[in-house]
């Protein structure tokens, strides 16, 4: 199985590649893609991709399959995401809203503390996110030249396009 999801993405690649973009290009959208998808709000990366992917003109399908890829790490990453953004925030303010939840406090007080938590899990996302971006596309780029050389199309390939 995996051999085949392996030799799917391969394939996919390759008409990206032999669509006319270039492997910089597909590198920035695919690393665009996966960052995306581990954004730590839940149903805000397939929009966000498409957003993102209409106003740099960038491959739909390429910045949706990366943003798909990244499903399976975006639960833990929400968790680093909102230790870094927590590390960042005043560490007070965890335990305030322990002791105001205990203590039966107000109730606008403890919905605004909780409304803190993804906003600092986003906060980390946010320092995370272009780095990552960074170092995908320096790493992708020169794998996908390597494909775009050694790219030339076999029978069974073009008898599918």
């Amino acid at each position: 199985m995996f051999r085949s999801t392996t030799d799917n993405l391969r394939l996919r690649v390759r008409q990206w590649l032999r669509q006319g973009i270039s492997p910089r290009s597909l590198a920035f959208t695919l690393a665009l893609g996966f960052v995306i998808g581990c954004i730590p709000i839940l149903g805000a990366a397939t929009p966000a991709c498409i957003a993102l992917a209409w106003a740099l003109r960038l491959n739909h399908p390429a910045i949706q399959a990366a943003n798909y890829a990244a499903s399976p790490v975006q639960g833990p990453f929400i968790f680093l995401f909102f230790r870094l953004g927590s590390t960042l925030v005043l560490p007070l303010v965890h335990w305030t809203l322990l002791l105001t939840l205990a203590s039966h406090g107000p109730l606008p007080n403890s919905i605004a503390q909780l409304m803190m938590l993804p906003c600092e899990a986003l906060l980390g996302w946010f320092i995370v996110a272009g780095p990552a971006v960074a170092a995908i596309t320096l790493v992708l780029t020169p794998l996908l030249r390597k494909i775009a050389e050694h790219s030339t199309p076999s029978v069974t390939e073009t008898a599918f396009s």
